[in-house]
């Protein structure tokens, strides 16, 4: 194994930190940013966005919130902020603004302040008198003229809806998941909403990813090599808050209508999830908060990864206060992805790929990806919405969900998964770092004519699924873990019998 020179171990070092600063872990989306780190109520951690497979005529948008939440972590246990705007925002007619927005609103209410407890008995319903500290959301659906630069219309969804309680053991909530079920609301027009503690539907191999970058099944390769071994999920064990919203495919097209094309581009939109606070906090001296001023985003997210290892450190803050038509400003990380050069640098078994130029990573993040004529039957438009560069999750809803689903979607052939939308089963993980490092394997080598260099096309974290399975409806993330039954650090166990 080649080893380095102390003067480029050093350099290493320094650029892998700048990744891994510590402190800061950072999942798809948890904790990726200062600022964001220290407000983990409106840190957006992930967002998926897919034609629901049992109901193919609606989409299912999920924002997730709140990383790294300790099932046992009470006797205050996580709850949305009353004072976040939460938002899913939805372009839908190529100019990759915004032109729906859901917006989010959550109240607490608490009926006995008497008390410490979370719950004084059994909760058995959602209006059950023992469940002490309940909370609220109203949802609203707003449209966006861009030409007008203004708001032209708002509807009301739906008011007072309850958020499912936590999951904290068998003689608070003894029927969990029946209890949580009845959190499902369906609203007028075809919509369903749903808002609670979930699993974190996330995997990945966060403990050897942050250890210098390594991948467990890749270990002897590494520059600084160990035994290989199976990756390990970092998130097993840890909930999330789960916003979910299920819309009609007729309520997001720009017509009105139902895609049957698959190359119309009324088809597509790109979506993203933000939350912003009031500019102004006063704390007073009682105890109490007072926040005022107009609303300021402060976290936003769409693809998978971008604010963790493609923006650097420095500007992760401002990234995540500007809004992705502006993403221009941004483009050299893309086509000179720091992560590329550190997967050459610390894999030296790996076939080099390009440090520069990477528009084909453009093309996957930024603008969506033309498939040309012919290579694909019927389809030209995987999920293209014009040359404007924006980090948005684009789904092209008329492609049907897939009856064989592949967890690395786009890459073996399932054009329903990542990148064209995001599925909570999709190893985003996996499919990045093989972009990254350019083993795009046959597929998009035949169709696209992407490079697919070798070993780069097996890279991943040994982690390949979540570690609950998902459910067959919405709103189709996990159920949450059990207070009760949770165990610190689950994984401590297999990683002592792997040394």
């Amino acid at each position: 194994m080649r080893k380095l020179a102390p003067l480029a171990l050093s350099v290493l070092l320094v650029a892998v930190m700048l990744i891994g600063i510590p402190g800061q872990t950072r999942a798809s989306s948890h904790r990726e940013a200062p600022f964001i780190t220290n407000d983990p109520q409106a840190d957006n951690t992930d967002v998926f966005a897919f034609v629901s497979p049992d109901k193919p005529d609606t989409v299912t948008l999920i924002a997730n919130y709140i990383p790294f939440q300790e099932p046992a972590g009470g006797p205050n246990f996580h709850n949305f902020g009353e004072d976040v705007l939460y938002e899913i925002k939805v372009s839908n007619n190529q100019d990759v603004e915004r032109d729906i927005s859901f917006q989010f609103f959550f109240r607490t209410e608490i009926r006995n302040p008497n008390t410490f407890l979370y719950n004084t008995g059994p909760i058995e319903s959602l209006d059950d008198n023992d469940w002490n500290i309940r909370q609220f959301y109203n949802v609203r659906r707003s449209v966006y003229d861009n030409r007008a630069k203004r708001f032209t219309g708002s509807t009301v969804l739906g008011t007072n809806i309850p958020v499912a309680p936590a999951n904290i053991g068998p003689r608070s909530t003894p029927n969990y998941n029946t209890l949580a079920e009845s959190a499902v609301r369906e609203l007028p027009g075809g919509y369903k909403v749903f808002a609670g503690p979930r699993d974190d539907p996330f995997f990945v191999d966060l403990g050897s990813v942050f250890d210098l970058a390594g991948l467990r099944p890749f270990n002897p390769a590494h520059v600084i090599p160990l035994p290989a071994q199976d990756g390990v999920d970092g998130l097993q064990g840890y909930n999330v808050h789960s916003i979910a919203i299920q819309i009609p495919i007729t309520a997001l097209t720009r017509d009105g209508k139902l895609p049957q094309d698959v190359n119309d581009p009324d088809g597509v939109i790109g979506v993203y999830a933000s939350a912003k606070r009031r500019s102004t906090r006063v704390l007073r001296e009682n105890g109490t908060v007072e926040n005022r001023g107009p609303y300021v985003q402060i976290s936003r997210l769409a693809n998978p990864l971008i604010n963790e290892v493609v923006i650097p450190v420095g500007r992760k803050d401002y990234w995540n206060s500007q809004r992705p038509q502006r993403d221009q400003q941004f483009l050299q990380y893309y086509t000179n992805p720091e992560v590329t050069k550190l997967e050459n640098l610390l894999y030296p078994v790996l076939d080099n790929a390009a440090e520069t130029d990477r528009n084909d990573l453009v093309a996957i993040l930024l603008t969506g990806v033309k498939i040309p004529a012919g290579k694909i039957p019927g389809v030209e438009n995987l999920n293209y919405t014009g040359e404007m560069k924006a980090d948005l999750l684009r789904l092209n809803m008329a492609i049907p969900p897939s009856t064989t689903t592949s967890r690395l979607g786009v890459l073996e052939g399932d054009l329903a998964g990542f990148p064209n939308g995001r599925r909570l089963a999709d190893d985003v993980t996996d499919i990045e770092l093989r972009a990254l490092a350019e083993g795009y394997g046959p597929v998009l080598n035949a169709v696209l004519g992407l490079p697919n260099r070798t070993p780069n096309n097996t890279l991943g974290d040994g982690v390949d699924q979540n570690d609950v399975e998902f459910m067959p409806m919405f709103p189709y993330v996990a159920p949450p873990h059990q207070g009760y039954e949770s165990i610190p650090h689950p994984n401590a166990a297999r990683n002592e019998r792997g040394r």
